[in-house]
């Protein structure tokens, strides 16, 4: 995918209103983000279903998420994100899992060093961000949890 591709994508996102696009196309996977300017109330939405391989996703039921109180795990560090302990292990997380404070979350791979992310909070996850293997930026929105 091209750097005219991804422009084109985004345009569309602008030019429909969309919140989000994603897509995937062998190998390659691209997620478009718009910032919302303002919003008037949640509508109830079904829980995105994760990207990454796991044994069984769990599946929620349409429920209300309350935007205002969704709170960010975000990424201390430039590394690469795992999102197990190891290629055939089940994730440390995935959508619909409660976390508590302590807990890890994810591996941040930086110059050969493995380290592993801990959440500073409880919540249930509603949103992985990221896939695993995906270059991370310090700061960058990793887990959302509600």
């Amino acid at each position: 995918m091209n750097i005219k591709q991804i422009r084109e994508l985004a345009q569309i996102v602008h030019d429909n209103g969309l919140s989000a696009l994603e897509i995937s196309e062998n190998d390659n996977h691209i997620r478009i983000e718009r910032a919302c300017q303002q919003q008037v109330a949640p509508a109830p939405v079904a829980a995105p279903v994760p990207i990454m391989e796991a044994p069984e996703p769990v599946i929620r039921e349409e429920s209300t998420v309350d935007f205002n109180r969704m709170r960010e795990i975000k990424s201390p560090m430039v590394g690469v994100f795992y999102a197990s302990p190891s290629p055939d292990a089940a994730p440390f997380v995935q959508v619909g899992s409660k976390v508590k404070k302590g807990d890890v979350v994810c591996i941040i791979e930086a110059m050969k060093l493995m380290n592993e992310l801990t959440a500073d909070m409880d919540g249930e996850v509603v949103d992985v961000c990221v896939n695993n293997g995906d270059v991370v930026e310090y700061g960058q929105p990793l887990f959302k949890l509600c």
